[in-house]
């Protein structure tokens, strides 16, 4: 065995030419390690030979070794373009946003422009804005009737037919701006169409969150800044509390219907069982479920009214059936489909009874107001009755009167320290109770 001094891994085992079948161990591992060697080996600069990568100093000559770090190469960014090396010259190449195309054959292009000649790298990449501002096609940014017609073939159809027509509405009065690229418009223009085009407060509210739609659809495109409708101002909302039906009224309708007048049965219907009057135009006399005391599928509006049924009380049912049995529509409806009709017939029973003028929905107000002030019907039960989504809805339909918020403090009684004062305090407030009542 042949031993280089000063270096172990160059031990050479004797008889290393023979054939690989006749390897011992000994010369195997003498092969494995030489190769590892040259993998994790450099070359002295000065005498040229092979040492570990981790040296410092040459073992043969003792050159001190000197690494020096590689220069990370620079990379330009994305779009940016490049330069490289033709011939003597330099060439600039400039690839524009959106050159990418596919061919008949359903490859993946890239459309590139080039300029050459140049003799430095640094003139060469100097060019790319010429090639730039040469090819590069402005970004135009689409109107606004683009987007409300992406929100018209999507969004909107999942929208109650009440809010479709709400919203259409809103593009109707939004037609100005239609053709105005969504990136001109400014706040002033927004509150400008609003102003002129509506005066209250719900139109001004559905133009607002229509304006809100179509820029949130803008600003995926980076076109417009999303809170920009935000800033629209709308109208102070002036909105009357309805005012529910007496119990005066209420007995009138029912004196006027027990004498021959049917057309009192439409506000008696709506009163005891909040229906609306959109869904008693569309009531249907297959709906009405007589043995089970309800109405199912006639309900309208939101998701949760659609699903629940209609409750009869007992009082209404003989009503409903004398309704039914005088239909005359040919399509199963309990009254004729004529809107201008059904409310004509309204107003005049109430004239007729006596009563105020009070819209149709003051009959629904009117349910809620008499279950509310009942202490023993829970708001779950309103809420079920009513067909709501949520109990927050009695601060808008429950109307209690001074008469009832009189007995509701009434209910508060005194408490005493002792049973004998407590005594003696009833006994007084009876003698109070039987004497009668002295104006001062």
């Amino acid at each position: 065995m042949t031993v280089y001094k000063n270096n172990p891994l160059r031990t050479e085992p004797e008889g290393i030419a023979c054939s690989q079948h006749a390897l011992t161990k000994e010369h195997r591992h003498y092969i494995m390690t030489r190769e590892k060697w040259k993998e994790d080996s450099m070359n002295c600069p000065k005498c040229a030979r092979e040492i570990p990568d981790d040296a410092i100093l040459c073992c043969y000559c003792g050159r001190t070794i000197v690494k020096r770090e590689q220069a990370k190469k620079h990379q330009r960014g994305n779009g940016s373009g490049c330069a490289y090396r033709r011939g003597k010259s330099w060439t600039a190449c400039y690839t524009p946003p959106g050159g990418c195309y596919m061919d008949d054959a359903g490859k993946n292009h890239q459309k590139r422009y080039y300029k050459g000649g140049f003799k430095t790298r640094n003139d060469a990449l100097a060019h790319i804005a010429v090639l730039r501002s040469q090819h590069d096609r402005p970004v135009v940014a689409p109107n606004l009737l683009h987007y409300w017609k992406l929100y018209e073939s999507d969004e909107l159809e999942k929208l109650s037919r009440d809010k479709q027509y709400a919203y259409k509405g809103a593009w109707k009065k939004m037609e100005p701006l239609q053709f105005r690229k969504v990136d001109s418009l400014t706040v002033k223009d927004l509150r400008q169409i609003v102003e002129e085009k509506t005066s209250t407060y719900y139109p001004a509210k559905d133009m607002k969150t229509l304006f809100r739609r179509l820029f949130e659809l803008a600003a995926v495109d980076r076109f417009a800044d999303k809170d920009l409708p935000e800033f629209i101002i709308l109208p102070e909302l002036e909105e009357k509390e309805r005012q529910p039906f007496t119990e005066e009224e209420q007995k009138a309708l029912w004196k006027l219907y027990d004498s021959g007048d049917r057309r009192a049965a439409i506000p008696l219907i709506m009163i005891y069982t909040g229906m609306m009057p959109g869904e008693m135009q569309g009531l249907k006399c297959d709906m009405v479920r007589i043995d089970e005391q309800r109405i199912v599928g006639a309900s309208i509006k939101t998701k949760v009214r659609r699903k629940s049924p209609v409750f009869l009380p007992d009082a209404i049912i003989p009503v409903l059936i004398g309704e039914i049995a005088a239909s005359t529509s040919r399509k199963g409806y309990v009254w004729p489909r004529n809107e201008d009709r059904f409310y004509a017939n309204y107003y005049a029973v109430l004239e007729a009874a006596g009563c105020r003028r009070l819209e149709p929905y003051s009959c629904r107000h009117t349910t809620a107001t008499a279950l509310a002030i009942d202490e023993n019907i829970a708001p779950q039960t309103i809420k079920k009755v009513m067909r709501w989504s949520s109990t927050k809805m009695l601060d808008k339909y429950v109307h209690p009167d001074d008469k009832d918020a009189m007995e509701a403090v009434n209910r508060i009684r005194r408490h005493y320290d002792s049973d004998d004062s407590e005594e003696e305090t009833s006994e007084a407030t009876a003698e109070n109770e039987s004497a009668p009542i002295v104006d001062a």
